[in-house]
């Protein structure tokens, strides 16, 4: 599957059905080669202080299904941060020393 394919699909929230909005990046360990999570940009004042752009990175573990339409993803484990802000997860810290 190509990013552009999963770029046109709307994320939603499994349990309460809200949309979370469509991709915009893919958050890759570069040394493993392994999809760490989506990356969907959220944009306007309500999500920061003057219109900043942020970002929600959404963990690979915490997506339930791949549909035609829509992705479906868990409301737990999401983390978000400014967009062009390094991310480090604690959830993919936890899975390195287990």
């Amino acid at each position: 599957m190509k990013i552009s394919e999963l770029q046109v699909k709307d994320v939603i929230a499994m349990e309460t059905g809200e949309r979370l909005g469509y991709i915009t990046d893919l958050d890759i360990d570069s040394q493993r080669g392994q999809l760490k999570g989506l990356v969907l940009t959220l944009k306007g004042k309500a999500m920061g202080l003057f219109g900043k752009d942020e970002e929600m990175v959404i963990p690979w573990n915490q997506i339930v299904n791949i549909g035609a339409d829509v992705i479906l993803v868990k409301k737990t484990g999401y983390s978000s941060r400014m967009k062009d802000q390094k991310f480090e997860s604690q959830d993919y810290d936890r899975k390195k020393s287990e």
